[in-house]
């Protein structure tokens, strides 16, 4: 069976649920009275996902061409944002940029080189002295550990993990829409059970409006959502609620440390494209680790 004909057939199982789901929502959100304060803000957002999902799905039911394509638009756009963050120079702006598109590419094209199940030491090795040699050309004897490290850290946080829309073929499909009705999952348990009591608990300080009520909401979610599409193992349960979960709090260290609350502007309801996804980063790479 052809990986388009794979991917169609896991597509065709979450079509009814993001319908039903953007339809309920779409209800509940207009119904909303005007008094409410989250009103306009969870309007942005409806209108966002009711763009994002049929491009997100589109895109999945090509198969490897179009998750390639899909991986490449989504990492040039989201490093671009680490860049600006991160205040790093253009040439390590152009070794992400690059690795962006090569990453999916080699997935796509040479599918050995980036099987999870055996690390090929080659692109490692290449990734490593990418990061380096700007700073090392450079003769930065000022930042270039600094530079290296957080060009190290976007490959393996960006254009590694969206590899995996690639590489994980129709279980891409159900990580991204777990990842995304686990958002809402949490912000749900957040509202209902974070109010007081031990459920009320930040998870860490780097984001103290993440509390383990919304662990709740986003275990509760996501393994319903993974059921739904007949997706559902313990493993990949847990890697898609670690990514829900530890995700957001990853991007948050990095908005803390450079001083920023957002990662762009141009993305309504959410910000930044990074902001939209850094839980399905970590839980792309994290579903590549339990299924090799």
């Amino acid at each position: 069976m052809s990986a388009v004909m794979i991917a169609g057939e896991a597509v065709g199982r979450a079509v009814p649920l993001v319908a039903g789901a953007l339809g309920a929502s779409g209800i509940a959100v207009a119904a909303l009275p005007s008094r409410v304060a989250v009103r306009a803000e969870l309007r942005k957002r409806w209108r966002t996902w009711a763009i994002a999902a049929p491009v997100f799905l589109g895109a999945l039911v090509l198969g490897a061409g179009g998750a390639f394509a899909l991986a490449a638009a989504l990492g040039v756009t989201a490093v671009s944002e680490y860049v600006r963050m991160t205040g790093l120079p253009r040439a390590e702006h152009a070794v992400l940029a690059v690795a962006a598109v090569v990453l999916p590419a080699l997935a796509w094209l040479v599918p050995d080189v980036m099987d999870p199940r055996a690390v090929d030491l080659r692109v490692v090795a290449l990734l490593l002295v990418a990061a380096a040699l700007p700073a090392l050309l450079a003769g930065d004897h000022e930042r270039g550990f600094t530079r290296s490290a957080r060009t190290v850290f976007a490959l393996l946080w960006i254009p590694l993990p969206l590899t995996g829309l690639v590489v994980l073929q129709e279980t891409a499909v159900a990580v991204g829409l777990a990842v995304a009705l686990g958002d809402v999952g949490a912000w749900c348990g957040g509202t209902a059970l974070g109010r007081r009591g031990p459920l009320a608990r930040p998870l860490s300080p780097l984001s103290p409006s993440k509390t383990w009520a919304g662990v709740l909401g986003a275990a509760g979610a996501t393994a319903l959502v993974l059921a739904a599409v007949g997706a559902f193992t313990p493993l990949l349960w847990a890697a898609v609620l670690a990514g829900c979960v530890l995700g957001d709090l990853l991007e948050s260290m990095v908005k803390r440390e450079a001083g920023v609350k957002d990662a762009g502007s141009w993305l309504p309801g959410f910000g930044g494209l990074l902001d939209r996804i850094d839980s399905l980063l970590l839980a792309l790479l994290l579903a590549m680790v339990v299924t090799a």
